[in-house]
C-alpha cells in the first residue's frame, strides 16, 4: 500500500510538473525537457551508478550523489583541488567498480597543488552507504594548468582506462617513457596490466593532445573524443597501442609532412575530424529502444570553443560495425550554454545532460537536465517512478508561486538565487513541510532556482517570474 500511494502521489506532482513543459522533437519520437538538478558549480563528470542513481563530479573538489527520481542530491565527497574549480584542472573523471555488490568502490581522478606544480591522482574509494571513504591513490601523474585529461572508463576485462592530457608540453605525448598525453590502462588494484602494449608500462596509447571523453560501444570498441589545438577536434576509436599523432599530425593525414609521419609510426586516423574546434567533450554510446533515432550512436557533448557558437550535443550515427560515422546530427544549441556530459537511464532511456555554463572554463551556476520520452517512459512497469522533484505551480509566476516537495522536508532551510547568482531570499523550512509559497511582487522578471536543504540532502528546482 505504502508503495501505491507513493506512486500516486509522484504521478500527481509529475502531472504538475509537466504542464507546459518544453518538448523536443527527435524524428518521431518527443522528449520532454525536465531540470534535474539547479545551482551546481561545474559538473565535469556524470554517470548512471550500480545504485541506480547519478553520480556527479564537481570540477571545484565535490562528488555529488543524484536521486533520478526526485534531484535529490548530498555530497559525498570533498576534496582541496588546484585552482578550486576556476581553471581545467579540479576534481575530474570518475568510474565504479563493475562487482559494485562485493566491491562497492568508486575510482575518482582529482588535481591537487598549484597549476604550475601540482599532481593528478587516480583514486579509489569505498563506499559506506553515506560517503566516500578509505581513499588509496593508485597512480600519480603530472597536472597542469591545462590538458589534464581526464575520463575513466571500465573495459570488459576488468581493466581501467585513464586519459591523461599533455598539460601543455606537446613533445611528451609522443614519449613512450612519459604518462602524459596517452591513454593509460592499469588493474583494478593500480598495477600494469601483463598484455599492455609496451611491457611493464601504463601507457595503452600514445599521441594524444588532451583526450576528455571515453565510451564503450557494441562488439567492444571503445570510442574517445579529444581536444585539437585551433583545428581537427577528433572522435577516435582506442587501439591497444595506437599512435594518433600528436604533435606531428591533427585530424588525418593530408599534409606531405603528416603523410610520412603516418606511414612511419602506424598513425590511427580519426573517425571524424572538427574544425576549426568545437571542443569535443564526454561522450556516451546509446542503443535504447526509448529514442530508436539514435540508437548505435555516439553522444558527444559539445562545449563550443572558446568563443562558444558551437555548444551543443552532437549524435554521432555509426555504420552498423561501428567503425565509421555516417552523419552527424545536433540538438540543444538554442540554450547557449557548454555541454560537458551525458548519462543514460538504463531503464527510461532518458538521457541526462551536464551545462558547464556560457564561458571558458566554465561558469556557474549550472543545470543538469532530463530529456525523457514519457510514451515509452509511461509503458514501464510500476516498479519504475517517473520523478517527484520539487515543483513549482504556476510556472512562470507573477505575484506568488507554490512549490511542492516530492517527500517531507525536515531541519530544513532554503536559498533563492537569481540566474546570475545573487542570493534573493532565505529562511527556515517549515518542520515536515511539503510545499512552501513565494511572494514575488517586488522580484525582477527573470529566471530564479531555489535550493532547500534538508537533513536527508538537497533538493532543487528553477522557475520563472514573468512579470
Amino acid at each position: 500500500m505504502k508503495r501505491i500511494i507513493s506512486l500516486l502521489f509522484a504521478c500527481l506532482l509529475f502531472t504538475i510538473g509537466t504542464f507546459a513543459q518544453t518538448t523536443w522533437e527527435v524524428g518521431n519520437t518527443t522528449l520532454t525537457e525536465y531540470n534535474l538538478v539547479t545551482g551546481v558549480q561545474l559538473p565535469w563528470e556524470i554517470l548512471w551508478g550500480h545504485d541506480d542513481h547519478i553520480w556527479m563530479t564537481s570540477r571545484k573538489g565535490e562528488v555529488m550523489r543524484i536521486d533520478p527520481e526526485t534531484g535529490n542530491y548530498t555530497v559525498v565527497l570533498e576534496r582541496n583541488v588546484i585552482s578550486n574549480g576556476s581553471g581545467e584542472p579540479g576534481m575530474l573523471g570518475m568510474a565504479m567498480h563493475p562487482d559494485w555488490e562485493n566491491t562497492p568502490q568508486v575510482f575518482v581522478v582529482y588535481c591537487t597543488g598549484s597549476a604550475f606544480n601540482g599532481d593528478e591522482h587516480l583514486s579509489v574509494f569505498d563506499w559506506d552507504g553515506s560517503a566516500l571513504v578509505n581513499e588509496e591513490i593508485l597512480l600519480t601523474i603530472q597536472a597542469g594548468g591545462i590538458h589534464n585529461g581526464s575520463r575513466l572508463l571500465v573495459l570488459p576485462d576488468n581493466t581501467l582506462l585513464m586519459t591523461a592530457g599533455d598539460v601543455g608540453s606537446s613533445s611528451l605525448a609522443q614519449l613512450e617513457g612519459s604518462l602524459q598525453g596517452k591513454t593509460l590502462r592499469l588493474n583494478l588494484d593500480g598495477s600494469v596490466p601483463d598484455d599492455n602494449p609496451i611491457d611493464g608500462s601504463y601507457v595503452y596509447t600514445l599521441g594524444n593532445r588532451n583526450s576528455q571523453g571515453l565510451a564503450l560501444g557494441a562488439n567492444g570498441i571503445v570510442y574517445s573524443s579529444e581536444h585539437g589545438q585551433n583545428s581537427n577536434d577528433e572522435l577516435n576509436i582506442v587501439t591497444a597501442g595506437g599512435n594518433y599523432g600528436w604533435p606531428e599530425v591533427e585530424g588525418f593525414c593530408n599534409t606531405i609532412g603528416e603523410q610520412a609521419f603516418c606511414a612511419e609510426n602506424e598513425v590511427i586516423e580519426p573517425l571524424e575530424a572538427w574544425t576549426p574546434c568545437i571542443a569535443v567533450n564526454g561522450i556516451e554510446y546509446y542503443n535504447h529502444e526509448a529514442i530508436p533515432e539514435w540508437q548505435n550512436s555516439i553522444l558527444m557533448a559539445v562545449l563550443g570553443g572558446l568563443g562558444g557558437q558551437y555548444e551543443r550535443l552532437s549524435v554521432m550515427h555509426l555504420a552498423d560495425d561501428g567503425l565509421s560515422v555516417t552523419n552527424e546530427e545536433q540538438y540543444f544549441s538554442s540554450f547557449n550554454q557548454r555541454v560537458r556530459d551525458i548519462a543514460v537511464n538504463p531503464y527510461t532511456g532518458a538521457v541526462y545532460v551536464a551545462f558547464n555554463g556560457t564561458s571558458y572554463p566554465g561558469s556557474g551556476p549550472n543545470i543538469i537536465k532530463e530529456f525523457r520520452n514519457e510514451s515509452f517512459a509511461s509503458s514501464l512497469s510500476d516498479e519504475i517512478q517517473l520523478g517527484a522533484t520539487i515543483n513549482a505551480f504556476p510556472n512562470p509566476a507573477n505575484d506568488q508561486i507554490q512549490l511542492n516537495w516530492g517527500m517531507p522536508l525536515s531541519e530544513g532551510s532554503f536559498e533563492v538565487y537569481a540566474y546570475n547568482g545573487q542570493l534573493i531570499e532565505n529562511g527556515k523550512l517549515r518542520e515536515n513541510s511539503t510545499s512552501m509559497k513565494l511572494q514575488l511582487s517586488n522580484w525582477t522578471a527573470g529566471s530564479y532556482f531555489i535550493r532547500a536543504i534538508h537533513a536527508q540532502g538537497t533538493i532543487t528546482a528553477t522557475f520563472q517570474v514573468a512579470h
